[in-house]
């Protein structure tokens, strides 16, 4: 991963929200634009909601184990996120990748979830990969009507957007198959709706093809305020990154996520950390109905000076 760092380092983000575009709608290669909106206020409010159900195969975050490693990563990454949030205008972000099948969707998922699992925060998945769209999959809804019936005129947004019942999650699924998908999105109302939507999320993240699949998330990467790369461990290239980033009309990059990471890799950190804080299952509430906390080991660093120490003498 030291190598993906190297050629990322440098890869310096543009933040900022471009003018609105003005005009009616238009259409392009045959296809109607959609009508206009009459405004943002009130669409939360019409939208229909969805159960909770999430497919098995989707390996999403189980907010009913907090203390899970993967849980836990989505944390951390939110946690970066929010802060940069709190620097410069971030609330529409790109979630994609160099090549397929290197996580983009799962990441923009668990994302999506943790992000609305912090109070009065609305957020919003989109799938802007009309090529292969996988969220309606994820989340067990329908894939139509979705966004590409939305820029063709045949759907409204609040019929295009579902709410996860109980949640503050939304979702906007694909949309019928198009043969244009690239056209699609270069409609100008593409750039418009993205600018609009952060005025009711918080978040707005759009899953997209890959870089060096299509010129799609390098459209998109234009129209918002960051782009997330994935990386896949033992599979992604630095060539494939390289020339991924090298492609990008406007390099917004402001981060990488590790993918597939290893067991040991990836979780030997949370063993102190984990004993320290959290309770084994077996353990029994005490007359206050809370549970009593494990004893802890020492971290390795502390055993590695004590033996140090006693070499010395």
């Amino acid at each position: 991963m030291s190598r993906v760092h190297d050629a990322l380092r440098r890869a310096e983000g543009t933040f900022g929200m471009a003018a609105p575009m003005a005009g009616p709608p238009i259409g392009v290669a045959g296809v109607m634009g959609p009508a206009p909106e009459t405004g943002m206020h009130g669409l939360l409010e019409q939208v229909k909601e969805v159960p909770w159900d999430p497919a098995a195969e989707a390996h999403l975050v189980d907010s009913t184990r907090p203390h899970d490693g993967p849980m836990e990563e989505f944390r951390s990454l939110r946690t970066r996120l929010n802060h940069l949030q709190g620097l410069q205008p971030l609330h529409t972000l790109v979630v994609t990748s160099a090549s397929p099948a290197e996580g983009k969707s799962f990441t923009a998922a668990n994302l999506a979830v943790v992000q609305s699992h912090l109070q009065g925060q609305n957020v919003l998945l989109c799938d802007f990969d009309f090529r292969r769209p996988i969220v309606h999959n994820l989340f067990k809804v329908d894939r139509s009507p979705g966004l590409t019936d939305y820029l063709q005129g045949k759907a409204s947004l609040s019929e295009v957007i579902k709410r996860v019942s109980g949640t503050s999650l939304y979702i906007a699924p694909a949309g019928s198959a198009v043969i244009n998908p690239l056209e699609l999105l270069n409609l100008k109302e593409v750039r418009t709706l993205v600018e609009r939507l952060p005025s009711l999320f918080n978040w707005v993240l759009l899953d997209s093809p890959p870089l060096l699949f299509a010129a799609d998330a390098n459209l998109l990467s234009t129209y918002c305020d960051g782009t997330l790369l994935v990386v896949r461990l033992g599979q992604t290239t630095i060539d494939a990154v390289t020339r991924a980033l090298g492609g990008m009309s406007h390099n917004n990059v402001i981060g990488v996520v590790a993918n597939a990471a290893k067991r040991g890799e990836l979780y030997s950190k949370y063993t102190y950390y984990h004993n320290y804080y959290y309770y084994s299952s077996d353990d029994k509430p005490n007359d206050d109905g809370e549970r009593p906390m494990e004893a802890a080991a020492p971290p390795p660093e502390a055993v590695q000076q004590e033996n140090e120490e006693k070499d010395q003498r």
